[in-house]
């Protein structure tokens, strides 16, 4: 079983409300409660760098087409290479549904 570093009740609690969400409209309603355009906006641009990565795209074409830094790039390839591979899960996932 994977063990988080940010693991505590109120994470937990945050976790377990996030899962029960059920439609596109619920998430959009709470993470516009929960979180600022920014911080949406960051995640949104990490997840779809991730999927370029996979997709076999180079740093470069990445950032030319959605404009975020090479650290970000980096930050998200070390994530897929190294990480708890959360970004594989939900790709994955991704590739079973199309």
């Amino acid at each position: 079983m994977y063990q988080s570093k940010m693991k505590s009740e109120e994470t937990d609690h945050l976790f377990k409300a996030i899962l029960s969400l059920k439609t596109e409209e619920e998430c959009y309603r709470f993470f516009d409660d929960l979180c600022t355009f920014s911080e949406i906006e960051a995640m949104s641009q990490r997840f779809e760098v991730a999927s370029l990565l996979a997709d076999g795209k180079t740093f470069t074409q990445i950032s030319q087409k959605i404009g975020v830094s090479s650290t970000t790039i980096t930050r998200v390839n070390k994530c897929l290479c190294y990480g708890a591979d959360g970004y594989k899960l939900l790709l994955e996932r991704e590739k079973e549904e199309k």
